[in-house]
């Protein structure tokens, strides 16, 4: 099993990337997340999941350990295939689905690519409490207790409930959020959006 491929990248497409190790290409399944990170002619390491079917064998890359476990979970789940895990990497951010699942966002989770609401259900009854297991993760607790600044209501406070979840101060967050909420942002795209920025300033 190959645990990890570090080499150049040599060609970025819409869902994979080839990595050039000591000469040799190999095709890597990558989700949007990951792809926007990666520079042709860069060296890259990737966490790998080989899938091994009868008819093909394919490596699905990672550039975080955390994507990388979060995908493992995932597929853990009746029903959700590598594709599909790639999917719903590519549509949230990994803080966004860890929130999204422990909160049982059912509207959330069923945007993502390839989840319908029965997905979506079995996402959150069989990855609520191994989410919470999580090193990196909120805790179901924290999320539970954790206030939503009096200033904020509506989507702006569930945005900033779940930055709070993930360990963010008010502070830190809070000229982002005002200045992304144009009023046309679901708590997905917002959250995203605001966590994206937040990674700018890491």
């Amino acid at each position: 099993m190959i645990g990890f491929l570090r080499g150049i990248v040599n060609q970025i497409f819409q869902g994979s990337c080839f990595i050039d190790v000591h000469g040799v290409g190999y095709r890597v399944y990558i989700s949007g997340t990951t792809r926007d990170a990666l520079t042709e002619g860069q060296e890259a390491l990737l966490y790998t999941y080989m899938s091994v079917r009868e008819d093909a064998i394919q490596l699905y890359g990672f550039g975080t350990q955390d994507e990388y476990d979060l995908f493992i979970l995932l597929i853990s789940v009746s029903g959700i295939g590598p594709k599909v895990g790639l999917g719903i990497l590519s549509g949230l951010s990994v803080d966004g689905i860890k929130v999204a699942i422990m909160n049982g966002e059912l509207s959330t989770l069923t945007k993502l690519p390839g989840i319908g609401k029965k997905s979506a259900e079995r996402l959150v009854l069989e990855l609520k409490d191994k989410i919470g297991k999580f090193t990196t993760a909120p805790s179901a607790q924290t999320v539970a207790n954790t206030a939503v600044p009096v200033s904020q209501t509506g989507v702006q406070g569930e945005v900033a409930e779940a930055l709070m979840a993930l360990g963010y101060r008010e502070s830190e967050f809070i000229d982002i959020l005002t200045r992304l909420d144009n009023g046309e942002r679901d708590v997905a795209t917002l959250l995203r959006d605001v966590l994206s920025e937040l990674g700018k300033g890491r």
